[in-house]
């Protein structure tokens, strides 16, 4: 595809739609509500999957389709966190032909960077991706519409 990738609806709405073209309302709407967290999301990664999912679900950005998306955050999170603690022995090293070059440790914190940012922009998570959002005032709920979605299923009177 060529250009510029196109703006959610949901993300438009949120904005107010300044372009005042016409939102795509066939657009799919994946359930909400924080996914699962996958099995291979260990030590850190997981720490801040915990952390982190409850937040972006009280925000109201995150789908059960996202998972993927939130791991490889947390993947990059854990990576950068440990880059950070390798680059606590120094920024410069000796190669082995014994000149002073940059530790590749800050190669990886940078990259690991790059890509939380990247995501971290996709869900709200920036100050400058943030004060772009208007969120909706959720409408108040129906006591009756509330207790049908919990009602048991009755069968039909008349047949």
């Amino acid at each position: 595809m060529r250009g510029r990738r196109p703006k959610p609806t949901a993300l438009k709405k949120l904005q107010g739609n300044p372009g005042r073209r016409p939102l795509n309302e066939l657009e799919p709407k994946p359930a909400r509500g924080l996914p699962p967290c996958p099995d291979f999301l260990q030590g850190e990664a997981r720490r801040h999957w915990d952390e982190i999912g409850p937040q972006l679900e009280a925000m109201g950005v995150l789908a059960e389709i996202d998972g993927t998306m939130l791991a490889a955050y947390c993947q990059a999170y854990a990576q950068w966190r440990d880059a950070l603690e390798k680059l606590k022995l120094g920024t410069i090293i000796k190669a082995p032909s014994g000149y002073p070059v940059l530790s590749p440790y800050c190669y990886l914190a940078n990259k690991a960077m790059q890509i939380m940012r990247g995501i971290a922009q996709e869900f709200g998570m920036t100050p400058s991706s943030r004060s772009r959002l208007k969120m909706e005032k959720p409408a108040e709920e129906n006591p009756l519409a509330e207790f049908m979605k919990h009602a048991p299923a009755q069968k039909p009177l008349i047949q």
